[in-house]
């Protein structure tokens, strides 16, 4: 019995002086270890998100393999790197909490190299508690792509909970299509970014132990600045159904408008569940307009209920296209990603599409031509396009002002038929 407890305190001990070492310039445990050949982990052995109760305090989770490429970080190190929480470093806030940008380098830890990162901190008051950082952690620490955002590393230090991202220069989707301060979206950008966006999805769905990630948006696809996308905030991802399961149960969460029907209802969660939230953002794309816009009344509130039955119909979808992009874009195009649309929304789960699908479908068009010219405005009212599509309609001229604050009538936009 004594030479357990003895054990008992040695290891506690070993802890304790790793915790110390660790602390001084938020290097992981690897950095103090003799070199070793680095081990990868095979994506089917990842561990499950299940099994995040293995990880009750910060050691846990230090000598896991799952933060093996990651770097821990201390609460002194981040306000150094944030001018200590600055208010002109401040970038945004969300459910998690508030996303600072900051400044590492090689005074913080000698196997770093100087980057921008953007960190964000938990409120532990808001919507996502430590359960949904510790996913983000964990999810991130084990699986890797181009099109998903890199975890740098993460502080875990008593009430504190931090994580490290590497910093996107070119905000988010969201902010581009719905905010005056951004550029308009042209159509070829639109389309590279919803192809790199699908690949993210494609990558999660595709892997032995598929992930769903659960709260696909518009602001979640981050930006660098040649527009390049990827994925953020994984603090909703949960494992996909394995062997004959069909479906995972769980409790409802995401965001308003963006959630699949059946999901709502039921609470069963799929891959197919993404791929809704998929047709969503392709939607909002498409017409320039949120997902689900509380100023906009009765039906029109959400966007799929209000437009979706247009979409069907091909004499009146041409009404849908935001009139922002001035009709410069390929009406091959279009038509593909309505089409493409209107199966990702399909009420049914089973009649939407794969992902690879959607990849598949989209490659293809994401750089045609554009084939429509636009000439000048016949008056002050009606902009004139020339088009192969003789069912496209006369728009009215657009404001410039973010289409979520528009109120329009039954028929979409006004039209001036010939």
């Amino acid at each position: 019995m004594g030479r357990v407890e003895e054990k008992k305190r040695s290891s506690l001990w070993t802890l304790m002086i790793r915790s110390f070492l660790l602390r001084g310039c938020g290097s992981s445990e690897k950095d103090l270890a003799p070199k070793k050949k680095k081990i990868v982990m095979p994506i089917e052995s990842r561990l499950s998100f299940k099994d995040l109760d293995e990880f009750d305090t910060p050691e846990d989770l230090s000598i896991s393999i799952v933060v093996s490429n990651l770097h821990i970080f201390t609460l002194q190190d981040l306000k150094l790197a944030t001018n200590n929480f600055s208010k002109r470093k401040l970038i945004g806030e969300g459910g998690f909490g508030a996303v600072y940008k900051g400044h590492v380098d090689e005074k913080l830890c000698s196997t770093l190299e100087p980057q921008d990162v953007a960190i964000k901190l938990l409120d532990l008051t808001g919507c996502q508690g430590h359960k949904e950082w510790l996913t983000e952690v964990v999810f991130l620490g084990q699986l890797k792509h181009d099109r998903l955002v890199k975890l740098i590393g993460y502080c875990y230090e008593n009430q504190h909970r931090m994580l490290v991202y590497e910093y996107m220069p070119g905000g988010s989707l969201e902010d581009h299509l719905f905010l005056n301060d951004y550029s308009i979206l042209g159509w070829r950008k639109r389309m590279k970014i919803v192809v790199e966006a699908a690949k993210g999805l494609q990558f999660l769905h595709g892997i032995d132990q598929p992930v769903i990630y659960r709260d696909f948006k518009a602001s979640n696809i981050l930006l660098d600045s040649d527009y390049n996308a990827k994925l953020s905030d994984f603090g909703l991802a949960k494992d996909g159904p394995l062997g004959d399961e069909t479906h995972v149960s769980t409790r409802v969460m995401g965001t308003q408008g963006y959630a699949a029907p059946e999901y709502v209802m039921t609470g069963h969660l799929t891959t197919k569940s993404d791929v809704f939230c998929f047709g969503v953002v392709l939607l909002e794309l498409l017409t320039g307009m949120r997902s689900f816009d509380s100023s906009r009344r009765g039906k029109k509130k959400n966007l799929v209920n209000w437009v979706k039955p247009y979409l069907e119909d091909p004499s009146t979808f041409g009404r849908l296209i935001d009139p922002r992009l001035q009709g410069k874009y390929s009406i091959k195009a279009v038509e593909t990603v309505v089409k493409l649309t209107c199966l990702c929304l399909s009420y049914n789960p089973k009649d939407r599409p794969q992902m690879s699908t959607v990849v598949d479908t989209l490659e293809p068009i994401k750089d045609l031509d554009i084939d429509e010219t636009m000439l000048e405005p016949k008056d002050n009212n009606t902009i004139v396009y020339h088009t192969h599509h003789k069912n496209l309609p006369k728009l009215q001229k657009p404001s410039l002002k973010a289409r979520s604050d528009i109120t329009l009538p039954r028929k979409i936009w006004i039209c001036k038929t010939p």
